[in-house]
């Protein structure tokens, strides 16, 4: 004889369990309707396009996923919108402060626009920057190239498939944020001319630098102009070190005045020309360029061409925002503007005038 079965125990017997808190949030939205007394859908809808619902209903459902420590998951999101609200930075290298600055207003102007900014290197190398434009490209919503080493091409077909910025290069039909570099390399040549030098070297940064090879222009341009003697030097790196090393072709070439292609380079440079007995500035002036932090801790404080650096992170990240939300920033007309940042000189201790030998 069969035993009858103990009915079983009505719903409403025992609280649904919570998912714990502690630990790695793993709620759902199934978890959040629970907490809430509502449909999925609901809740679904209060946290894709709040203002579908009642502000009772979407009042109980922020607190339930307060309350779950639920976080929205961004490529499920993207799922049925196609946007993720993420874009990626690639720098040439992230250990040198000239980016420090760019990649804050990029983050900046990311978090005013509910954006998450995605951050990556390339190491100089042209090829690893293309390796990780591609995979970024399958996640995020758009691209920033600061300083990139690809060739033109490269850039402009990663550009085909979504939106892309590039800063500090300029490449046809793809939109650019470019520091104009003529008005402050113009300003530090005057100064050098007008403080008695009269042969000029540029240290120049890698081959592959579209911007390096703007300011061997606008050097020679303004040298030109000045009627002074422009030569140019190559480094090994564009780094402290490739600063030092440049320093036997620096003595060598005869100038009592050199413009390095950035800071970094400028430092190294003085610090190895000091430990030879030179004096800065009355034997050599040196002028770096970006204005990066740190350029005025040396002795003598470092003269440099700055560029707005955190302008042109914002600026690119705002006009990266705007073509993915269909508009043109700061009165631009087309999806390939150029933005044009101001450079200036900023005069320290370590250019000045020329002493006589002896």
């Amino acid at each position: 004889m069969t035993e009858p079965k103990t009915p079983d125990a009505p719903e409403s017997a025992a609280p649904a369990k919570k998912p714990s808190r502690a630990g790695r949030s793993s709620a759902t939205i199934y978890d959040i309707a629970k907490v809430a007394g509502v449909n999925p859908s609901t809740v679904s809808r209060a946290l894709s396009k709040p203002g579908r619902v009642s502000a009772k209903t979407q009042k109980l459902i922020e607190d339930a996923a307060a309350e779950l420590n639920y976080q929205v998951n961004p490529f499920a999101r993207a799922l049925p919108t196609g946007r993720t609200n993420t874009f990626g930075l690639i720098v040439a290298d992230i250990t040198n402060p000239t980016f420090f600055d760019i990649i804050r207003g990029a983050e900046t102007t990311a978090t005013l626009r509910d954006y998450t900014l995605v951050l990556a290197e390339s190491a100089e190398s042209a090829d690893t920057e293309l390796t990780a434009a591609r995979r970024m490209m399958a996640t995020v919503d758009g691209l920033i190239l600061a300083s990139p080493r690809m060739d033109d091409d490269d850039i402009r077909a990663i550009a085909r498939d979504k939106p892309v910025v590039v800063i500090n290069r300029e490449v046809d039909g793809v939109p650019c944020v470019v520091p104009d570099v003529n008005k402050g390399i113009s300003e530090a040549v005057r100064s050098l001319a007008a403080n008695g030098h009269h042969k000029v070297a540029f240290v120049a940064g890698p081959p592959q630098s579209w911007m390096s090879a703007r300011r061997w222009e606008g050097v020679q341009a303004a040298c030109e102009w000045s009627r002074l003697e422009a030569v140019r030097l190559e480094s090994s790196k564009p780094t402290v070190d490739g600063g030092r090393q440049v320093a036997r072709d620096v003595r060598d070439s005869g100038a009592t005045a050199v413009l390095t292609y950035n800071d970094l380079l400028a430092i190294g440079l003085m610090q190895e020309l000091q430990a030879a007995g030179m004096v800065v500035p009355d034997q050599i002036s040196i002028v770096g360029f970006d204005d990066i932090f740190g350029a005025d801790f040396t002795t003598p404080p470092l003269t440099t061409v700055r560029s707005p650096l955190g302008e042109c992170g914002s600026g690119a990240a705002t006009l990266l925002l705007d073509l993915l939300h269909g508009g043109h920033p700061q009165g631009t007309t087309g999806p390939a503007a150029t933005l044009r940042v101001e450079t200036e000189l900023v005069l320290r201790g370590s250019s000045g005038r020329l002493l006589p030998a002896g």
